[in-house]
């Protein structure tokens, strides 16, 4: 093999050389080329993806694509709100889409990277700036020149480099580990997280200039089982894109479906994607029936138990526990907490004449978080009533 031949085999190969004894520094240099030639882990996407639509027809996804319509064109910062699996990346890789930027859609989970290499990764470091840096790299907000900067999980980023964020959401200017020289940098930043952002200020986990400055322009996706009209549309999707990827279909059967439509999704839409591979692999060019579904789905009945039998637990002060009524045919357990929560929230507020300040004492949380539930369960506040 012939040296052009050799670089065109190994591109490594051409920007280092080896010399007898090897020196440990210049074969860490070698190896990270070639781990970096064969990488793509890099999360960045100049084309548009096969599976970034936006699917559904119920009125809370009408109003995301609204939404990302208004925000797409502008370089306003995007807060993405929502549970786990709702899809916050879809909507931002359609805002990236609907933007215009010609530079790359770059992804980081802010969960997923230990913390003593966040700031590394972030920003880049120089060469020798700390063990194992054996040569300089660009970070991902340097490898978002021109595009999007995605940074999903912002909840769980450390305060310290949260301190960091906000400094360079204000100056747009970074330094790479190890040097002091400011990198302008030429991105448009998204940032999504399923936690309760106001509740972890309150906490002292998250700080509120940053949270400020990242909601420019939130956009909060609603779960699953608040927009069952998306179900339909979405499962004739995931099988779609099982029969381009694996020529294989799918059908369902209208009692299957209304099985679907009722389930509380508990992991939103990436537990409905899931549960349409499964489908495919059990059922293959077949049509999946009630029996076919799997344990919880399965188990969900068109008649939900009934109210009162669910509602007839009580608490009792005296025995130091609470008895619950479990009814024969079983219960939505997180449905049921969801209501008695509910119920809670409504009965401090009439103790408390509708003072929300009142009644988050009353029920031993923050006001932030009792007023985000208040929002999310849409209860009204009542007055108590004067006898």
């Amino acid at each position: 093999m012939n040296s052009s031949e050799l670089h065109k085999e190994y591109p490594w190969a051409r920007f280092h050389s080896l010399s007898y004894p090897v020196r440990l520094d210049a074969l860490g240099e070698v190896l990270a080329d070639i781990r970096a030639s064969h990488s793509h882990t890099d999360h960045s996407e100049t084309k548009p993806r096969v599976d970034g639509r936006l699917v559904g027809n119920s009125a809370d996804t009408d109003l995301v694509r609204r939404m990302i319509e208004q925000v797409a064109p502008s370089l306003a910062t995007v807060l993405i709100t929502g549970e786990s699996g709702t899809g916050k990346e879809v909507v931002a890789r359609q805002i990236h889409e609907k933007s215009g930027r010609k530079g790359p859609f770059v992804a980081v989970n802010c969960g997923a990277i230990p913390e003593s290499l966040l700031e590394s990764e972030l920003f880049g470091h120089e060469r020798g700036a700390f063990t194992g840096a054996v040569s300089a790299r660009a970070g991902r907000f340097e490898q978002a020149k021109g595009g999007t900067f995605f940074l999903d999980e912002i909840g769980d980023m450390p305060t310290v480099m949260q301190v960091k964020l906000l400094r360079v959401l204000e100056e747009r200017l970074i330094e790479r580990v190890g040097s002091a020289d400011s990198i302008p940098v030429d991105v448009r930043l998204i940032a999504a997280t399923h936690r309760d952002l106001p509740n972890q200020i309150e906490a002292g986990r998250f700080r509120e200039d940053l949270f400020y400055r990242l909601s420019v322009f939130p956009i909060e996706i609603s779960p699953l089982r608040e927009r069952r009209e998306d179900i339909a549309p979405l499962i004739d999707e995931f099988v779609y894109r099982m029969c381009v990827a694996q020529s294989v279909s799918l059908q369902i059967s209208a009692g299957a479906m209304n099985i679907l439509e009722k389930y509380s999704w508990p992991g939103n839409v990436r537990e409905l994607a899931n549960l349409v591979e499964r489908l495919v692999v059990i059922k293959p060019n077949g049509v999946v029936k009630s029996s076919d579904l799997p344990w919880p789905i399965a188990e969900r009945e068109d008649a939900q138990p009934d109210t009162t039998e669910v509602l007839s637990s009580s608490l009792n002060p005296t025995s130091g526990g609470i008895h619950v009524n479990l009814p024969s045919s079983g219960l939505d357990l997180k449905q049921y907490l969801a209501k008695i929560e509910q119920d809670m929230i409504h009965q401090a507020l009439v103790e408390s004449d509708g003072v929300v300040q009142r009644a988050a004492e009353l029920l031993g949380v923050g006001r932030t978080t009792l007023v985000e539930k208040i929002r999310r369960y849409d209860i009204n506040a009542p007055k108590k009533p004067v006898h």
